[in-house]
């Protein structure tokens, strides 16, 4: 323990920070499939540094980051009730610890954590011996996944270095900036941001097409297949919810605002020429996505009468702590329309909670109403900046349906 002690004091300053070296980090997280592997960089001095994770191309700074004596090393996450807490050993450049994320008021998913400094690149380089054709795992894939009835599409891109980027598009959501190499005669890809940990590894059959294996956090696998295919692509998000066939009017909808006010959807402070009720969770990292957009719109589009209304559906059920995860979910992202507390992050209960709609099938789900308060669209998942041109379209379509909906309000 003495010798503990003294290794801390001479990593440390005089305030009792620790002096932790700069630049690029490996970090990995212990997971049934392997290690799950991340990168983060530091920047700036002792007492004052700066944390950034990298996934790919995605750089998410990391909103708060300590490294004291006193206290050890802590990645903290607060909108996604999420923190990374860890020791240091062998001089400074390396970490040790724990990542934890609530799940419930009560209950936590964790697993164990640990990282390296001065050590670049994702998953280490396989052996030799090994032809790698990056062009057999570039492009479109037609993919099932074990676990859910609906078809999905994997984007791969892998480089002649073998360093590999990509996501997955699924009716729920995208799979965000995922990250790896081939190594040897697998794919392997990974993302850590704060909410999920995904794991990803992949291998190549005789036929061509793919057999895959995905772990979730610290408990959760499932298989997947692929086959190539150029014109892979979802079922209409448009068309995987309706609105509910028998629906109470606005009036006889009402939450709770994050100050506990009840407040119904009929309130005239969430008029509007066209409107968008955003059925979210903080703790969803596609909900976050799609929160960056509407920021966009609303600016683009609120004078001109677009209203938008967030509808959270939160983790743990206790109002004032849910309210405290939206809040910080609003600071974030610069939100400055409504948000009402609609529930517990269950989409059977959403649905109950939310009766415009025939069910609740992802979150994110964006409905869209005209000036009289009628359910015109409904939008189920989001694809997110890493689906690229998809996100795009999406984003094309939100914008035309908004425009038509504010000239059907001008031509009244």
């Amino acid at each position: 323990m003495l010798a503990l002690l003294l290794l801390a004091a001479q990593l440390a300053d005089s305030q009792g920070n620790y002096a932790l070296p700069t630049g690029a980090w490996r970090a990995w997280l212990d997971c049934p499939g392997g290690e799950l592997p991340f990168q983060f960089t530091l920047e700036g001095a002792p007492g004052a540094f700066a944390a950034a994770i990298l996934n790919g191309s995605e750089r998410i700074p990391v909103p708060e980051f300590r490294a004291t004596v006193a206290d050890g090393v802590r990645f903290g996450f607060p909108h996604y009730d999420s923190e990374i807490l860890a020791r240091t050993g062998m001089e400074g450049s390396r970490l040790d610890g724990v990542w934890r994320k609530r799940r419930g008021p009560n209950t936590w998913v964790e697993m164990p954590f640990h990282a390296a400094s001065f050590q670049e690149g994702r998953f280490p380089p396989g052996g030799e011996g090994f032809e790698h054709d990056p062009a057999a795992w570039t492009g479109r894939w037609s993919v099932q996944f074990e676990g859910s009835p609906d078809p999905a599409v994997g984007i791969f891109f892998v480089r002649d270095d073998d360093l590999a980027q990509g996501t997955f598009l699924t009716t729920l959501g995208d799979y965000r900036f995922l990250a790896g190499r081939l190594v040897e005669d697998e794919l392997r890809l990974s993302t850590f941001d704060g909410a999920h940990a995904f794991l990803f590894r992949a291998r190549l059959g005789e036929d061509g097409g793919v057999e895959g294996d995905f772990w979730s956090g610290a408990a959760h696998h499932e298989t997947w297949n692929a086959a190539r295919d150029p014109e892979a692509a979802l079922p209409d998000p448009f068309a995987e919810v309706a609105p509910a066939a028998a629906s109470p009017p606005l009036s006889a909808l009402k939450y709770r605002d994050l100050d506990g006010t009840e407040r119904a959807l009929d309130d005239p402070a969430f008029a509007g020429k066209a409107r968008v009720i955003a059925l979210f969770g903080s703790w969803c990292p596609n909900c976050n996505d799609e929160a960056r957009l509407w920021a966009e719109l609303h600016a683009r589009y609120g004078e001109r009468g677009l209203s938008i209304v967030g509808l959270a559906f939160e983790v743990t059920g206790e109002a004032e702590r849910d309210a405290e995860q939206v809040r910080r979910f609003r600071a974030r992202h610069g939100v400055t329309w409504p948000t009402l507390l609609g529930g517990i992050a269950d989409k059977d209960a959403a649905a109950r909670a939310f009766p415009l709609l025939s069910r609740v099938k992802a979150f994110p789900t964006a409905v869209f109403l005209d000036a009289q308060g009628r359910v015109r669209a409904v939008h189920s998942g989001f694809a997110g900046p890493a689906t690229g041109a998809e996100h795009e379209r999406q984003r094309m379509h939100y914008e035309r349906i908004i425009e038509e909906l504010l000239a059907e309000a001008v031509e009244r």
